[in-house]
């Protein structure tokens, strides 16, 4: 619209001679010049606005389209204070429904810088999408005034991490829930940053490299430092073509070599190392079930923080290997609440959408809620249910949720209403969801913590975290230990085989 004496508002075509002008909203009058109103229109009306003293008199057919666009013209009356202002291009386009602050990196900011107090969150690892609950005061993030209580500040762009052998992210990182109440995970972005320590070393050749190891293992002696520099400097996928490339080159086994060359927890770092993630997984959960006693710890390590797709290979490989399916060997050597638990875990059947529906988290907070502490005894198979099904950052909001809702973190529920290995076995898989790389930082400071050192464990995840997450587990070691893993490494450590845990560890912090 138009008033009598101002020039045509910005960006908006002014009257041409000959064609029909803008039906006039009410209370305003007819334009001079103009066609009368027409029949069924809108008549003038008393009390419009009479043309302003010393406004700039109507030009004969208006002003002429501007090159570029239409801004304002010398002399126009600026915007009404409280409008917006014109907005280069246009205003953005909708928001996608569903995602918090807009969706993918480029679009709004996660969070205000500054808003939220932001213990045990690790900015490097992804969370799941933003619920669609709407709260008190909620807005677009990084507005004044509008925060969401409960949420953490994160970076924009958050992006997960490479998965263990290429595949997707296991799990991300989110914060501690406890105390006051629970903090929330942010967006995943497109964008891929890599966590890990050890990387692909430029130009590797398979035949180069078996050459260096054959001339270290040549003769008397054994050229220990050479066979650690090779190894804790190429990739996985560099390492275990090695095998091949020396039964091409000298008609030798290089494990049977190796074994025969080195000894103690050094060979065994050196053999998990030659070995491809799914095949280290497989044999390290035989070795757990083999013989008396089981390592139920390394169990759900594995099945808990393991995607499915890494799972499903697993389970290949073990029965490939060992004449028997995993799921078998958990029946023959476990019972109870917790061989169910495994058995669903083994399945790798885990729901991995990245979507939350805020709903459902809060009928499966309830359901656990109801399960544990809202009745005598326990029903643990609605604990199973949820947590083996369903997707990790969907977990997640339903510990916020639980949280909320009955003032108690899922862990103490757990640890009040089960005892013995099903309550270890729940409690990881809660710990492992939550904050994947703190989760492995305290296995890492328990391994090496008191008298002796759990070197199984500290190899085993040394090894398959230091191509995914490690530069996140050693952030979370020092924040909670007060010293780095770099110097517990080598103080609980020696010789060949600290030296090589040293490189996968990366560094100090």
């Amino acid at each position: 619209m138009s008033y009598p004496g101002y020039p045509s508002p910005a960006g908006t075509y002014p009257p041409q001679p000959g064609f029909y002008p803008p039906q006039q909203p009410a209370g305003y009058p007819p334009q001079p010049g103009a066609y009368p109103p027409q029949a069924g229109g809108y008549p003038p009306q008393a009390g419009g606005y009479p043309p302003q003293a010393g406004g700039y008199p109507p030009q004969a057919g208006g002003y002429p389209p501007q090159a570029g666009g239409y801004p304002p013209q010398p002399g126009a009356y600026p915007p009404q204070p409280g409008s917006y202002p014109p907005q280069a291009g246009g205003y953005p386009a909708p928001l996608p429904t569903g995602t918090w602050g807009g969706g993918p990196s480029g679009g709004y900011p996660s969070t205000a810088p500054g808003s939220y107090p932001n213990p045990g969150y690790n900015a490097g690892m992804p969370g799941g999408t933003m619920p669609q609950q709407q709260y008190a005061g909620m807005g677009y993030p990084g507005q004044p005034g509008q925060t969401m209580p409960g949420y953490p500040q994160a970076p924009s762009p958050n992006p997960p991490m490479p998965g263990f052998g290429g595949a997707p992210s296991p799990n991300p990182s989110v914060p501690a829930y406890g105390g006051g109440g629970g903090a929330m995970p942010v967006a995943p972005s497109s964008n891929r940053v890599f966590r890990g320590t050890i990387k692909d070393f430029p130009g590797a050749d398979p035949l180069k490299d078996v050459e260096v190891l054959r001339k270290a293992m040549k003769g008397f002696g054994t050229d220990e430092q050479a066979i650690i520099d090779l190894l804790g400097s190429r990739s996985n996928k560099q390492r275990v073509p090695l095998l091949k490339a020396y039964k091409t080159s000298y008609g030798k086994d290089l494990i049977k070599d190796l074994h025969s060359e080195l000894s103690g927890d050094f060979r065994n770092l050196v053999m998990a190392m030659l070995k491809s993630p799914a095949e280290f997984d497989a044999s390290e959960l035989h070795s757990a079930m083999k013989g008396a006693g089981t390592d139920e710890a390394c169990m759900i390590e594995i099945l808990s923080s393991r995607s499915n797709a890494e799972i499903k290979e697993i389970n290949r490989i073990y029965k490939e290997n060992n004449k028997k399916s995993l799921e078998d060997a958990i029946k023959s050597d476990t019972s109870g609440h917790f061989r169910r638990l495994l058995i669903s875990l083994a399945q790798g059947n885990r729901d991995e959408r990245e979507n939350i529906d805020v709903n459902l988290a809060q009928q499966d907070a309830q359901a656990l809620y109801a399960a544990g502490e809202n009745k005598l005894g326990t029903d643990e198979s609605k604990f199973n249910a949820i947590l083996c099904a369903r997707s990790k950052p969907h977990l997640r909001t339903v510990f916020y949720e639980y949280q909320k809702m009955c003032g108690r973190d899922i862990e103490k529920s757990i640890s009040r209403e089960m005892s013995g290995d099903l309550e270890s076995g729940m409690l990881a898989v809660v710990k492992c969801i939550k904050n994947t790389p703190g989760y492995f930082a305290e296995r890492l400071y328990k391994s090496m913590k008191g008298a002796g050192t759990k070197d199984r464990t500290l190899i085993r995840i040394m090894v398959s975290r230091s191509e995914i997450d490690m530069l996140d587990i050693r952030q979370e070691y020092v924040k909670n230990y007060g010293k780095s893993l770099y110097t517990h490494i080598h103080g609980d450590t020696s010789g060949d085989y600290r030296k090589l845990l040293i490189k996968l560890c990366g560094g100090n912090d």
